[in-house]
């Protein structure tokens, strides 16, 4: 019997061993979906808090403590641990299915980075039940975070090191997948362009994560053991931070709303039910914005004192890599343009999204300009720039994505309806809570303020914004609810769900089995599926293979294993600076677990298993009833 032959019959127990040790894409995207949208939760709940502190002047609701843990937590989360991981969700759940592959190149990694983020994550959270949140902001500059007394700074240095690992991990893994898992016939200007976003967002994972470690390296010995590089009073200097950090902040955005524009180049052509325009330049507009996006880091540090020169440098790199973004606008307007336009929920998103984004962008130039950004800097007007390219940008692309994708992922549909309503209020209230910040901002007010006076002049507009972030956490719950409904709704089992799936992921019938394809595909041209359609071919593909036997990777336990063992190691890290006796033989245990793991991986030859014939054949007509997959 196949694995998935015996699904059904499983228990409770046997269900979550089965996800603990999963290596398949499909099932390791849920995972991501699911922690991804309980972080996002999280963070929105921590955004929540902060919006009723600046609801009316002189509030106290919150200390000034408390809301600078919240502040650095939300940007923290929302950014490492809920975007991040629920791009991942959508790469590894579609990306293998667009170019034809039965897994990612290596799973077990596939695996492992998905543990590490996740108890990483897991670890920073556990911050606010041990004595207190970082509290430097979510960049965390070294002037702040190495007088910030208390575990906080510890936990965001461990934790972000632990996920950041798994990121990386993931990375490099989706690079060789798609470079080298491609079905014959899938050429690069053949690919999908969310397949094309993700591989370009994972190099610059590649290239952008080092950085970041190195510089959360230095922080932790500056914690942990009394060194002195970001302590200018001891000949360090805390610029070096801001420099590390942004190498790799800057590429960080980049890396979160490429694969969105990805999303999007799916959704707009399925909908607007015509080609992709512009496909080559789309390309190579998304690998240009990855080339420069490692060209304006700088310009986070136009007030540091940098000297005119680069200054200069960096306004006109920030300026250039507009030019890139505004050729993928015109080119998705230009798909729109004489399309005949069905307006699902997707697509509701994707409308919303185009005009939202390129606010974003406006503004985001504007700051660009040196001397319009030393008035700007650290105000309101900043904190509404970048929340309009994340969520009009990244947030909108994730939610469109789950109504786009949810039938493949899960084999039901979310509710157009319920879909709608959400659209509308989270939308409204999107606009509504940020619109207003960019004049508050220009009004003077600074960011990451708990409070003001009620003589300033700001009460109305914040006010406002905070009934905005009301409405946005409104069309949350409606999400999750859509979400829990869908659960308890009708299988689809059905092909290309909304008719005119164009690339290969609609070509398959849901649910999709393990093995995902029982004959590699064969790739005939761009938009494949849409090209057998039309030539009458009712399976959706052409078979680069006859039928034989699959070869597939088994489950593994060791990637949970290796994870809790860095888990176990960063609470000893955490307790060394307070001298206490047991942090070392912690941290050795923890890495002692870790090291074992690893040489139990390597010792144990872990060939995977073979799907015979007739294990596939009663694997399809289980799934798809008589005759399996036609």
């Amino acid at each position: 019997m196949s694995s998935v032959a015996v699904a059904k019959k499983k228990g409770f127990g046997a269900t979550v061993w089965d996800y603990l040790t999963t290596v398949d894409h499909k099932k390791l995207a849920v995972l991501y979906l699911v922690a991804g949208t309980l972080f996002f939760a999280i963070a929105g709940f921590e955004a929540l808090l902060m919006r009723i502190q600046l609801m009316i002047p002189n509030n106290n609701f919150v200390s000034a403590g408390f809301f600078n843990e919240l502040l650095t937590m939300h940007g923290t989360t929302m950014l490492f641990l809920a975007a991040t991981p629920l791009l991942f969700a959508f790469m590894n759940a579609i990306v293998p299915l667009q170019i034809g592959a039965r897994d990612v190149a290596f799973p077990f990694l596939n695996s492992l980075g998905f543990w590490l983020f996740f108890l990483g994550a897991l670890f920073l959270h556990l911050s606010f039940f041990m004595g207190g949140a970082p509290d430097a902001g979510w960049t965390s500059y070294a002037s702040l975070s190495l007088y910030s007394p208390g575990h906080g700074i510890d936990f965001y240095v461990l934790g972000l090191q632990i996920s950041g690992a798994g990121t990386l991990i993931s990375g490099i893994n989706f690079i060789v997948t798609i470079i080298t898992m491609r079905a014959p016939g899938m050429t690069f200007m053949r690919m999908p362009l969310f397949t094309w976003t993700s591989l370009i967002s994972s190099t610059l994972i590649l290239f952008a994560f080092p950085p970041l470690t190195v510089g959360l390296f230095l922080m932790l010995v500056d914690r942990m053991f009394g060194a002195n590089f970001f302590n200018h009073t001891m000949g360090g200097n805390t610029i070096i931070w801001e420099h590390l950090f942004w190498i790799f902040g800057h590429p960080e955005v980049y890396i979160l709303v490429l694969p969105a524009f990805g999303l999007f180049s799916e959704i707009i052509p399925v909908f607007a039910r015509k080609r992709l325009f512009g496909y080559s330049s789309m390309v190579f507009a998304t690998i240009l914005i990855g080339f420069l996006g490692f060209m304006v880091w700088a310009h986070h540090m136009f007030t540091t004192g940098l000297g005119p020169t680069a200054n200069a440098i960096f306004a006109v790199a920030t300026m250039a890599i507009a030019v890139p973004t505004g050729m993928k606008v015109f080119n998705w307007i230009l798909t729109i343009w004489g399309g005949s336009i069905k307006v699902t929920v997707p697509m509701l998103y994707a409308l919303g999204f185009i005009p939202s984004f390129v606010a974003g962008g406006v503004t985001g130039v504007m700051q660009a300009t040196a001397p319009l950004d030393y008035q700007l800097h650290d105000s309101y007007f900043i904190v509404a720039h970048f929340h309009y390219v994340i969520v009009g940008g990244i947030v909108t692309a994730i939610f469109g994505s789950f109504h786009f994708y949810w039938p493949i992922m899960f084999n039901r549909a979310l509710s157009e309806k319920l879909g709608k309503w959400t659209f509308w209020i989270f939308f409204i209230g999107f606009h509504l809570t940020f619109f207003i910040q960019h004049f508050l901002g220009l009004m003077g007010m600074p960011r990451r303020v708990f409070t003001y006076q009620a003589d300033q002049g700001w009460d109305l507009f914040n006010f406002i914004s905070s009934i905005g972030a009301l409405m946005m956490g409104v069309g949350v719950i409606l999400l999750v609810t859509n979400i829990f409904m869908s659960i308890k709704s009708k299988p689809l089992n059905c092909r290309d769900y909304w008719g005119d799936g164009r690339s290969l992921e609609w070509a398959l019938k849901t649910p999709v089995p393990f093995y995902n394809f029982k004959q590699t595909p064969l790739v005939r041209g761009f938009d494949p599926y849409w090209l057998e359609k039309h030539e009458g071919n009712k399976e959706g593909m052409t078979y680069a293979e006859p039928l034989g036997d699959i070869h597939m990777p088994n489950n593994s336990i060791i990637p949970l294993v290796i994870s809790i063992g860095m888990f176990v190691a960063a609470f000893g890290a955490l307790y060394h600076p307070d001298g206490v006796s047991w942090s070392i033989p912690v941290i050795v245990i923890g890495l002692g677990i870790t090291v074992a793991a690893m040489i139990t991986r390597s010792l144990k030859d872990d060939l995977g298993f073979h799907v015979h014939v007739d294990e596939i054949l009663a694997t399809e007509e289980e799934l798809y009833g008589k005759g399996g997959n036609k």
